[in-house]
């Protein structure tokens, strides 16, 4: 058995068994070992930020690392924008990047570079294996790494994938959470009796018992509920607790914090702004609150709340409430009507991947009244994700419909996701929202402070001339394809995508 073959096996063994993969001549070995180990769905992406953002979708919703394999220093380089988003997310998650040989690289081949160096700042654990010797060690190390929350990198020499191995290794297990301490649940307890307290939930407490646990505190002390702005995976609608986001905008998010006397953080951090932004704070919260962190991400967050729960003696669950938006009876299709359509038709059990960038200040409250549905947020800000993430999303829950809102600009990050939708059958609705421009960065311009308003400023936020056909383009990768301008249009082409086997995208023109 050869070390690619040992790397594969040993990846089954440890429960990763979804490859996302833009392969080139230095994991060719690793390529014809999938034909020994079937255990492994490997997966196509004609580009390797497809194939890092399918790893991060799969992983959230499926709860298991899946695997990328990538070319290289510049194979991971363009894998990049959507590593760094897994690495935010700290979204389990495997990079298996190919080398040149160890006799090869220090000769200066033109594809030669320092890929340590690339891929440590987005990754929890890096390492270079040596040799086919220790592939599989190494492996099954990634592995366990990145089911501690996170990020794994492995690179993996040429000659460690053709040389002899040892064969697979055995999984590695998993370090325990990290228990939190005792004096932490009194600390929140005591800020929480206080009153005008705030309990901040950060991604591992978005979950359903997560949300409940939560709800049941503040329901016991008074204290508001928020989530941070851009959770990895929120679950929500239904009767499911309903904590607010902390605004995106500074100039919201800040009065909206204001009055808290203290936050308490559950597997979240002290919120601060996306951007700088002159005369703006960048910590929203006001310096009068006192921040209090009961669990970080790294530590117990459900047992944190469980013992929080129990210190203040919280009430059971009570359940909520809210009614589903209707279907608007306009004829013009502008954000507004798109939000309401999106919401009053989202299906139960949907999986929601919002990549709509300025649109989503809509979208999100407009499917909070939908039925039980997952919401899968752009936790890192790179854009090129949306399209990705839904793929491999649809892969980690092949029984439930993703619905991908997409901002026209970010599309064409890595369109080539489409195509991959196409040949595996995934059952994706994706709406593009085509705006015709850089919305995000037309509003931003002015936030910034930035001067100017002509032609040069604004053909770099325009996307025009020519204008994108995106039903041409999903049509040319096999993705069934409607453009739509209008309500009814909207609403008869979302009903009949819902309903329909396989991926298809609708292109909303909004005014």
């Amino acid at each position: 058995m050869n070390g690619a073959e040992s790397v594969l096996r040993t990846l089954v063994a440890s429960g990763v068994r979804t490859c996302f993969a833009n392969p080139g001549t230095s994991e060719m070995h690793l390529v014809a070992a999938l034909d020994d180990v079937p255990e492994m769905r490997a997966v196509l992406t004609l580009f390797e930020g497809v194939a890092s953002g399918a790893a991060d979708g799969y992983a959230r919703m499926a709860g298991e690392p899946a695997a990328t394999l990538l070319h290289l220093g510049p194979g991971f380089g363009n894998a990049y924008a959507n590593v760094h988003n897994a690495y935010k997310a700290r979204t389990p998650l495997v990079n298996l990047v190919g080398d040149h040989a160890v006799a090869h690289k220090p000769l200066g081949a033109p594809l030669a570079s320092d890929i340590e160096s690339v891929a440590r700042p987005a990754s929890h654990w890096v390492r270079t294996t040596p040799d086919a010797r220790a592939a599989a060690s190494d492996t099954a190390a990634a592995v366990a790494a990145a089911r501690a929350g996170g990020v794994a990198t492995l690179i993996l020499p040429a000659d460690a994938g053709w040389e002899p191995s040892l064969g697979p290794a055995a999984p590695r297990p998993v370090a325990p959470v990290a228990p939190v301490p005792d004096e932490a649940v009194a600390a929140a307890a005591r800020a929480l009796r206080a009153g005008g307290a705030g309990l901040l939930l950060g991604t591992p407490a978005c979950g359903e018992r997560g949300l409940e646990l939560a709800a049941r505190i503040a329901a016991a002390t008074g204290a508001s509920l928020w989530h941070e702005t851009f959770p990895a995976r929120l679950a929500r609608g239904g009767s499911r607790p309903r904590p607010a986001g902390v605004p995106y905008l500074t100039e919201l998010a800040v009065p909206a914090l204001a009055e808290l006397s203290s936050l308490v953080l559950v597997g979240a951090q002290t919120p601060v702004g996306f951007f700088a932004y002159p005369g703006q704070p960048s910590v929203l919260a006001d310096p009068a609150t006192a921040i209090v962190g009961l669990a970080t991400p790294a530590e117990d967050v459900l047992g944190a709340l469980e013992a929080l729960a129990a210190e203040l003696d919280a009430p059971p669950y009570a359940g909520t409430s809210a009614e589903r938006v209707a279907l608007p009876t306009g004829n013009a299709l502008d954000l507004d009507a798109l939000s309401a359509v999106v919401g009053a038709l989202l299906p139960d059990g949907a999986v929601v991947v919002d990549e709509s960038v300025s649109a989503s200040f809509l979208l999100f409250p407009r499917t909070a009244g939908a039925g039980e549905h997952d919401y899968l947020f752009l936790t890192g800000g790179a854009i090129g994700w949306g399209l990705p993430v839904a793929t491999g999303a649809a892969l980690g829950a092949p029984d439930r419909r993703v619905v991908c809102l997409q901002a026209d600009g970010s599309a064409m990050y890595t369109i080539q996701a489409l195509w991959t939708q196409a040949r595996e059958g995934l059952d994706v609705t994706t709406i593009v929202i085509a705006n015709r421009s850089y919305a995000i960065l037309e509003f931003e311009f002015s936030r910034v402070g930035a001067s100017g308003s002509g032609a040069a400023a604004r053909s770099l936020m325009d996307l025009g001339r020519p204008d994108l056909s995106f039903t041409g383009l999903a049509s040319a990768m096999g993705v069934p394809a409607r453009r739509v301008d209008d309500v009814p249009g909207l609403v008869g082409a979302l009903r009949e995508a819902l309903a329909s086997p396989g991926p298809n995208l609708i292109e909303a023109v909004v005014a």
